[in-house]
């Protein structure tokens, strides 16, 4: 199941904060611990808890003083690259708060418009529009057309591809080369021979792995032959 969001304020109760404290803080090392290891990283975590004395250091005081010494000797322009205080975090979450409320808006005020030229299409009247709202319901309509006349241009062109593929393969079926041609009418011919005779093979060799030479029709004297190939 889903966690439900949490409201990122200050805890007033003072029980829930500090148990909430509590849970968070193992959390948050067991996280560290997580990412030193999988990752093999340097990390280190410091808190400071409220009303405690000592801060609570993981992995130890030492390794935590050794990494924050290597970070001190970094440059500036590496060491402040990624660095965010209060601040900053406050900052950037108050921008993109505000690109979400900009957002919003742009939707609403399309929903509006939209509504506005469903009613125009419906009947209603537009004398009472004002400016604004008249040249945003220009801005959509002229937005409309464009996209059903590019849809249009899009299935024509479809359209036209299909009909040209089409009779691409249509001629592809029916125009044939002379050498075709020539062996379907020879085919054609002897089928027909055997068919009339499909003891004897005169005319394009025999059986067994003999050879048979061919027989000239003017040599013939079948009567048969006459009817179908006169001389």
């Amino acid at each position: 199941m889903a966690r439900k969001k949490v409201n990122l304020a200050w805890i007033a109760n003072d029980s829930t904060r500090r148990a909430t404290f509590k849970k968070r803080k193992k959390g948050l090392m067991k996280k560290v611990s997580e990412l030193a290891t999988l990752c093999n990283v340097k990390a280190c975590m410091i808190i400071y808890g409220p009303q405690e004395q000592q801060p609570e250091v993981w992995p130890s005081a030492q390794e935590a003083a050794r990494l924050l010494e290597r970070f001190k000797n970094m440059p500036e322009m590496e060491k402040c690259r990624k660095m965010m205080d209060q601040e900053g975090f406050l900052r950037q979450r108050a921008a993109k708060l505000q690109e979400q409320l900009r957002r919003q808006e742009r939707d609403n005020r399309e929903l509006e418009v939209s509504l506005l030229m469903h009613q125009a299409v419906a009947g209603r009247s537009l004398y009472d529009v004002n400016i604004e709202d008249a040249t945003s319901l220009a801005w959509m309509v002229d937005a409309k057309l464009k996209s059903v006349q590019d849809r249009i241009n899009q299935q024509t062109t479809q359209l036209a591809l299909r009909s040209a593929a089409e009779a691409s393969a249509t001629a592809q079926v029916t125009a044939k080369n002379p050498m075709e041609m020539a062996m379907d009418s020879l085919q054609r011919q002897n089928w027909l021979l055997d068919a009339m005779h499909p003891s004897e093979n005169v005319i394009f060799g025999g059986g067994g792995g003999e050879e048979i030479m061919p027989i000239s029709c003017v040599e013939h004297n079948s009567s048969w032959l006459d009817l179908y190939f006169p001389l």
